[in-house]
């Protein structure tokens, strides 16, 4: 019979985010197949009578295809009683999650999802920023950057001034990505905030306005992008802080529209 997977998502870094399902789980593993932006701290819970096998990318260099990943994880579990398929943050977004479950079903493997904390909570988290706020932010868009020229599908969404955007892997250089929302219509001074290792020793936090977004610096991956007012809840720029309050203030009927 073959032996059982289990999509475990590792969350944002920090071993103690860890759920005690996924820590029990990864104690009896037979083999892990990790993604590279897994934290080292959490791959150090990998026993060392595991087989551990990276199977994700750096710099845009894919070390396997996702095909190859889906076969490998089918072949791991006609070998092996518990397999672990470790991803950063939470394995149903934006983790290719369903095409392994199609392959593992087409190949009638058992498997089970192990939740993790997605990154975008473990980034807010981290930054101490509420990512909905009853006075400014009423809805939040998840979303990956993509380069291709069709990948304009922001303001199908209906963005407004309410909306707080986390965009997941923003790239290496923000340019692109700093075009791309406001071709989407979000505001050039819409605050910014990109968190990189969040919730990690080497976290690392920059804040700045949509339109000097592409002036910034890029910060190590994994880095998340956070787009909206609710930005200005951490800011100590006293310019920042009277707009927030001058929003709060006169109500939904002035708030400032979003292009």
């Amino acid at each position: 019979m073959p032996g059982k997977v289990f999509l475990i998502g590792a969350g944002p870094g920090d071993p103690e985010l860890l759920t005690r399902k996924a820590a029990r789980i990864l104690e009896c593993a037979n083999i892990v197949l990790h993604d590279s932006l897994v934290g080292s701290a959490i791959l150090e819970l990998i026993p060392a009578t595991a087989q551990r096998v990276d199977v994700g990318k750096r710099r845009g260099l894919r070390l396997l295809s996702q095909d190859e990943i889906n076969s490998l994880l089918v072949a791991s579990a006609q070998e092996h009683a518990t397999v672990v398929r470790l991803k950063g943050g939470d394995p149903l977004l934006f983790g290719r999650a369903a095409e392994e479950i199609r392959a593992l079903r087409a190949a009638h493997i058992d498997f089970e999802i192990v939740p993790g904390i997605s990154a975008a909570f473990g980034a807010a988290a981290a930054a101490q920023i509420s990512l909905t706020d009853r006075r400014l932010a009423s809805h939040v868009l998840f979303s990956t950057y993509s380069r291709a020229p069709e990948s304009h599908v922001l303001p199908l969404l209906g963005i407004t001034a309410e909306t707080t955007v986390v965009i997941y892997m923003p790239g290496p250089d923000y340019t692109g990505v700093c075009h791309w929302l406001l071709e989407s219509g979000i505001a050039s001074e819409t605050p910014c905030l990109v968190i990189s290792k969040a919730s990690q020793r080497e976290q690392s936090v920059r804040r700045t306005a949509l339109s000097q977004l592409a002036a910034l610096a890029p910060l190590p991956a994994p880095a998340l992008l956070l787009v909206g007012r609710v930005i200005a809840q951490q800011s100590d720029s006293p310019a920042e802080r009277s707009l927030l309050f001058d929003v709060l203030s006169q109500g939904d009927s002035s708030r400032p529209p979003v292009s």
